[in-house]
This record gives structure tokens, C-alpha cells and sequence, in this order.
């Protein structure tokens, strides 16, 4: 039977960078994986340019029903620590949003570089091999394997969440923290779309591809989330950048409000415009909002787009601001695992320790990365969080005497 000081089960963003960082410490490392290519998730990320980290990373921009966990870990493992890793490989990068860093080049940069930092540590790396059981041995921890049995005194689960099973993702990790009796959040699909009953969509479903920016929120207090960001209309509900950032709040059943012209007062300018306009009421709309959307809402209010701005009805004109502002409408779901970029949810923080991703029930066996009950926004906060917590159990992990 093979012995190391440290297995660690999943060869992603958190498993990689954590074996890298743990074999450079002098540590005997066994990186495994049941997908035969290695961070196939860092390799579409961003379009295939990795959105590696977000330069202005904090707690704020993370949700868990154990808010404070990842203090710890972010403040210890920082976006400039990551960008100074990315500068010593000579990978080029730029801002391209808000803070969003993203490889010039593309994302086998990133790829190449935590591959090599595991070669440093002299990491041995199998793939293609998936892992069948792990329980308690004499060393610590036994696991039987696709390539035979090995045995650690600690065990690291890096295996990801739910989303996009096509390349590969599990539910390996949430079992394994069951079954050495770890609580899990339930996991739901986050940073995903979301969708509406048909026939309530149906006025909408022309307006497919149509984008615009908008302020979206749900929830109140610490549950809530509210975000000025771009808007999709798809062909079953909604996307973009602020419906992606607005799921990983919303709850079944709850309403999302949107103001489809912030920063602009609609009823007023409306009111205004028919004492000076001659333009008819869609056309006066339209200078607020995209034509096709214009005439659709207008459709649905049962206001005439024709009908002269000297003709309308100051009481319509006020209606019609407010409901363009306070949109409000629940979503019937989401596009589900498929479609959704991470998981919220996972095991629950409560029982880890947050200075080294420790087990509190079980010594020796670290939850880092997805698997863990901390989901980022959108635009590169669940990659630092992937790389802050694999630095913090790298760290703490023990070489054998």
C-alpha cells in the first residue's frame, strides 16, 4: 500500500493549487481525479479566458449561512497574492470589468501554471482515476482507488460542486462529508438563469437577445441581494450578468424586483415630455428603453404605443413609470445544474475550522474550494475563494516526521 502525507481528491482550481502549495512545503502529495483532463472549469471560465480573480475582492461579495467563514482565508490569501503567482509565470492579464482580471492570452495559462507549481512540489498527479471509498485505516486514512489502495494520515475533498455534470461534476464530495457525519447546507444552482411559467413568458419570448442595463434585487437584509448590472431577456426568462448574480439569492417562490430604467425618474420625464412633445407615446418611451421593448410593455399595460404624448392621461403616464420601475414577478426556476456556473450551498463552515479548513469532527480530513459553503459573485470572487482556502489548508497540513 502507497503511503503519502496528503491525498487530495480533485484536480480543479482548489485541488491543484492547494498540491502545489503543499508538495513545495516538502509534503509527499497524491493529486487525484476521476476526469482524465485535469480543470476542465478553469478551461471555459470566461469565455475561455479565465476570469482568474476580481482585484477588489472582500467577505462582502460572499454568501453562507456562516457569513463569517471565509474572513480568515480571504484575508490571508489575497487577490495581489494570486496576481503576483500569475506575474512570476509571465501570463499576461487586464481588467476588463469592475475589477474582473481575465488572461490575455487564455485559460490553459492558468492550467499550465498551477500544473507546474505541482511539478515543483514534486506532486504526483494521477487522472483518469476515480476514488471508490475512503475509511479509516492505520494511517489515518485508507482510499481505495481506480489504481489501488493508498493511504494518508490527511485527506483533502477539492471535488468541486454541481454544476455543468457534462464535464464531469459530482455530488463525490457531499457524500464523503456525510458520511463522516458533516452537516450539508442544501445545495441549490447559483450565477444561473432564471426561468418563468410559459405562458406567463409568452408576451415576452420576441424580446429574446434584447440586453440592457437594469437594477435588480430580492430578499431583504442579509438574505438579499441587489445589483446594477446588464439584463438578457432568453427565450424561457432571464439572464445576464444581473439575473446571474440576483439567483444566488432568490429563493422558490420569492419575487425579484426590477428597475428597467435606473437612475432615471420614468413617470416624471413621461409627464414632462407631454407638455413640450409631439411625439407619440411609444416613440417617447423608446427614448428611455430599447424600442422592441418599448412597444412590448406597452402592449402588456394596454396603452396604445400610437397615441400622442398631448393625449395621454397624466394618471397612465405615472402608472406606467412606476410598474417600468417596480417590475415585479417570481420565477417559476432556474435553468438547473446545466447552466448554473456554481453551487450554493455545500458543507457546512460551522463544522470546519475557518483558519484551516479542518474537519472539527474528523481530524485530518480539509473541505476546500466549491464543496464548501461559500459562493462568490460573479466575476472571478469564486476562483480567489478557491485559491484563498486551498492556501489555508496547504498551509496547515503536516509533514510525516
Amino acid at each position: 500500500m502507497e503511503s503519502f502525507d496528503a491525498v487530495i481528491i480533485g484536480a480543479g482550481a482548489a485541488g491543484l493549487f492547494c498540491a502545489g502549495m503543499a508538495g513545495q512545503r516538502g509534503l509527499k502529495v497524491l493529486l487525484l481525479d476521476h476526469a482524465t483532463k485535469v480543470a476542465e472549469k478553469i478551461r471555459i471560465s470566461g469565455g475561455g479566458r479565465c476570469n482568474f480573480t476580481n482585484r477588489d475582492a472582500t467577505p462582502v461579495q460572499f454568501l453562507s449561512d456562516n457569513p463569517h467563514y471565509c474572513r480568515s482565508a480571504l484575508a490571508r490569501y489575497t487577490p495581489a497574492d494570486f496576481i503576483t503567482l500569475m506575474q512570476r509565470h509571465g501570463i499576461d492579464f487586464h481588467e476588463k470589468h469592475r475589477g474582473q482580471l481575465f488572461c490575455d492570452r487564455s485559460s490553459e495559462d492558468v492550467i499550465t501554471m498551477l500544473l507546474a507549481e505541482c511539478d515543483a512540489g514534486g506532486v504526483v498527479r494521477r487522472h483518469g482515476c476515480g476514488v471508490r471509498q475512503v475509511r479509516h485505516g492505520s494511517g489515518g486514512y485508507e482510499l481505495d482507488t481506480a489504481q489501488g489502495v493508498v493511504n494518508a494520515p490527511q485527506v483533502v475533498v477539492a471535488t468541486g460542486g454541481l454544476p455543468i455534470p457534462q464535464i464531469g461534476a459530482t455530488d463525490f464530495g457531499l457524500r464523503l462529508a456525510e458520511q463522516f457525519g458533516h452537516r450539508l447546507v442544501t445545495p441549490r444552482p447559483a450565477l444561473v438563469p432564471l426561468t418563468f411559467d410559459a405562458s406567463q413568458w409568452a408576451p415576452f419570448v420576441t424580446l429574446s437577445g434584447l440586453a440592457l442595463p437594469v437594477r435588480i434585487s430580492t430578499g431583504k437584509g442579509r438574505g438579499g441581494g441587489d445589483f446594477l448590472e446588464d439584463l438578457l431577456f432568453t427565450h424561457r426568462g432571464l439572464s445576464g450578468p444581473g439575473v446571474l448574480q440576483i439567483s444566488s439569492y432568490w429563493q422558490p417562490g420569492q419575487p425579484i424586483r426590477i428597475d428597467l430604467a435606473p437612475g432615471q425618474d420614468v413617470a416624471a420625464l413621461l409627464t414632462q415630455a407631454k407638455l413640450g412633445s409631439r411625439r407619440q407615446l411609444g416613440n417617447e418611451l423608446a427614448q428611455l428603453l430599447p424600442t422592441r421593448l418599448a412597444d412590448t410593455w406597452l402592449a402588456q399595460q394596454g396603452l396604445p404605443a400610437q397615441r400622442p404624448m398631448p393625449d395621454c392621461r397624466d394618471k397612465d403616464l405615472q402608472t406606467l413609470g412606476q410598474r417600468l420601475q417596480q417590475w415585479s414577478l417570481v420565477p417559476a426556476g432556474t435553468e438547473g445544474w446545466k447552466k448554473a456556473e456554481v453551487m450554493a450551498g455545500g458543507v457546512d463552515t460551522r463544522q470546519l475550522s475557518s483558519q484551516t479548513m479542518e474537519s472539527q469532527q474528523q481530524p485530518g480530513l480539509y473541505f476546500i474550494g466549491e464543496v464548501v459553503d461559500v459562493t462568490g459573485w460573479l466575476g472571478g470572487y469564486n476562483f480567489q475563494w478557491a485559491w484563498a482556502s486551498a492556501a489555508a489548508c496547504a498551509r496547515a497540513l503536516k509533514a510525516s516526521d
